[in-house]
């Protein structure tokens, strides 16, 4: 994207009727967005900016490339690449009751967020950018109006109609696997890995017992964000920091909307004698398979 694209910033909306006949002296920059949907599948973009009459430069409806009119854009223009984003949506919770956000940030970090109730614009940080764009937003009373039935009626009508005919992915329910093992983490240090994946949906609960009672947040106990899986299922790692032979016994313990009141709990115990006795068999079956192979072989050679 140009390093300009503040130009056609989509949240700039100039409506009828919401800007009074210009003073003579005056000027006003005028930055227009449109999205044409042409069906349910597809949709075309298009922006056009204007000093007073003058028309500055447009967004191209087909590649989305900003065109330049006048050759002193580019002096006026920043020089350097920015990057302004945008968070909205609507939820709707099992009580029935809805929260709607509407949030937009520059370089990553967060700008100014939209007050539902009020249908104004709250800054996030108090600086000269984020009050600026409080102000130019909080004066477009006709386009806060539209967000307002945007967020509160029409995408939860949308979200609603995504539940209606899309139950089966969107309630898709896959039961966590866990399994527990242990890294040597120093001297007299062993680290406890539960290694949880495979559950869907994302909201996951991972704990540590320590002799059948939960063991409280400390430097020692550290839970990874969750991450996702290539097959749509999520993943997550918790570690637990104990010395070796301490004299207490540690279990996993996760809690997920797929096993209804139920609780996955994995020890560490009998997670390291299952892995013991994988390894046992995997020997056996070795030696099973050599010994075949050499008595193939003496019989062949006689």
């Amino acid at each position: 994207m140009q390093p300009c694209c503040l130009l056609f910033f989509p949240f700039f909306f100039f409506f009828p009727g919401t800007w009074a006949e210009l003073e003579a002296g005056s000027h006003m920059l005028q930055l227009r967005y449109f999205v044409t949907f042409q069906n349910a599948t597809s949709m075309q973009v298009g922006g056009l900016g204007l000093v007073g009459d003058i028309r500055i430069g447009s967004l191209d409806s087909l590649t989305e490339d900003i065109h330049y009119y006048k050759t002193w854009l580019h002096s006026a223009l920043p020089k350097d690449p920015f990057v302004f984003q945008s968070f909205k949506g609507c939820q709707l919770q099992p009580n029935g009751t809805t929260r709607t956000f509407f949030v937009i940030a520059y370089e990553g970090q967060d700008l100014i967020r939209f007050h539902l109730n009020k249908g104004t614009w709250d800054r996030v940080p108090d600086n000269e950018m984020s009050a600026t764009a409080e102000h130019l937003l909080n004066n477009a009373t006709t386009l806060n109006e539209l967000i307002q039935v945007l967020l509160n009626v029409t995408c939860v009508d949308i979200l609603e109609k995504f539940i209606e005919y899309g139950r089966a992915d969107v309630e898709r329910q896959e039961p966590p696997t866990a399994t527990v093992f242990a890294r040597k983490a120093g001297p007299a240090q062993l680290l406890l890995v539960c290694r949880i994946t495979g559950f869907y949906p994302r909201p996951i609960s991972v704990a540590w017992l320590r002799d059948g009672h939960e063991v409280p947040p400390g430097p020692a106990l550290n839970t990874s964000a969750v991450l996702p899986n290539a097959d749509l299922t999520y993943q997550v790692y918790s570690g637990l920091t104990v010395a070796p032979h301490d004299g207490h016994s540690y279990a996993c313990r996760v809690r997920h909307r797929s096993l209804g009141t139920r609780s996955l709990l994995v020890p560490w115990g009998q997670s390291n004698a299952g892995l013991i006795a994988g390894l046992v068999v995997a020997l056996l079956a070795a030696v099973v398979v050599i010994g075949a192979l050499w008595v193939w072989r003496y019989r062949k050679r006689h």
